[in-house]
């Protein structure tokens, strides 16, 4: 674990052994089309020095087109490490939380933040469903810029793999694939591990989203690998930007656990390693965030994208969901045989 701690960024690695000519086209290779950088505020920057945050902004850019305006909008997405120990008071360690997010984007109460700025919030909570038993769901709440709740989504795909044995706990999503239609576009969450799930970002797309948040919480050894993938490949397939968030840092425990993997007890899940990236439909992606520290990174982009990248691919016009449907629906059946042909 001290070794994945100590390298800040896949991209700190490219920068410090491949000449810059030649730079340039890695980055091409690895992420597609350069994307301007945002300017950023003198004013904001001056906060992530102070306050030890890291802070990039780049801009997704669409054609022009003759019928319809440009839809440019601002996302803003935040990954941040724990404050307190993990055996600090529940109250102290949601407060100190709180705190650290309001030193990043100046406010402490969520609703009146997003009335205060003009912003949607996404929030994943711990939600207790107090009228069908104290059921646990892992939650993501949707505030619009009013500052009113405009309603929640609820993890589809509980992981049990490894420490994060979620399955014991949490029970799956029941409100299906919601897509919330705010002031700033059409947006939908899928939660952690639902990202490994084709179908999960698929369906967000047919309920018509333009921008998946995907909050995570996610360690190295596990997935790290994956990571710059997944949300990615989402982007392109679905003809959507993606939003990839993961948390940061490493967090200790008092008490040693074991997940009947037969690895030996422990008290840490692994390094939490952030590295937050933000996806264009046509899989342009900026660079990620830091793998050890806080950060917000801004991305400005154009929603018309979306449909633009429809128009070039057409994943959607030849997607046959109707070859699938009946393919599934027969797939669930207890009597299913799978189409293999034999000699």
């Amino acid at each position: 674990m001290a070794a994945a701690t100590k390298i800040a960024s896949l991209e700190d690695i490219l920068r410090k052994y491949i000449p810059e000519n030649e730079l340039n086209e890695v980055n091409r290779l690895l992420y597609g089309k350069r994307l301007k950088t945002l300017e950023i505020p003198t004013s904001a920057s001056d906060i992530a020095v102070l306050l030890d945050f890291e802070l990039k902004g780049f801009v997704f850019e669409a054609k022009q087109e003759e019928l319809r305006k440009p839809r440019e909008v601002c996302v803003g997405i935040v990954q941040h490490s724990i404050e307190l120990p993990t055996n600090a008071d529940i109250r102290d360690q949601r407060s100190a939380i709180h705190a650290k997010i309001e030193n990043i984007v100046k406010a402490a109460a969520i609703c009146d933040l997003a009335k205060r700025y003009n912003m949607v919030i996404v929030s994943p909570i711990l939600e207790r469903d107090e009228i069908h038993g104290d059921v646990f769901w892992n939650t993501a709440v949707i505030v619009s810029n009013t500052g009113k709740v405009m309603g929640k989504t609820r993890k589809n795909h509980i992981p049990r793999v490894g420490d994060f044995n979620e399955s014991t706990y949490y029970m799956e999503g029941n409100l299906g694939h919601p897509v919330f239609e705010t002031k700033w576009g059409k947006i939908a969450v899928n939660i952690c591990y639902g990202r490994h799930h084709p179908q999960n970002w698929m369906m967000y797309g047919i309920n018509g989203a333009e921008i998946v948040f995907n909050p995570s919480a996610t360690v190295g050894e596990l997935s790290e690998h994956l990571w710059p993938i997944e949300a990615r490949n989402a982007a392109i397939a679905n003809s959507y930007f993606t939003c990839a968030i993961n948390r940061v840092g490493s967090e200790t425990f008092p008490n040693e656990f074991t997940s009947g993997d037969g690895k030996p007890a422990h008290k840490t899940f692994g390094h939490f390693y952030g590295s937050s990236y933000i996806t264009a439909p046509d899989g342009s992606r900026t660079p990620g965030l830091s793998r050890v520290s806080d950060g917000l990174l801004v991305a400005k982009m154009d929603l018309n994208a979306c449909r633009q990248s429809r128009d070039n691919w057409g994943f959607r016009m030849t997607q046959r969901l109707e070859l699938y449907a009946a393919s599934l629906a027969a797939a669930i059946k207890p009597d299913y045989q799978p189409q293999i042909v034999k000699e």
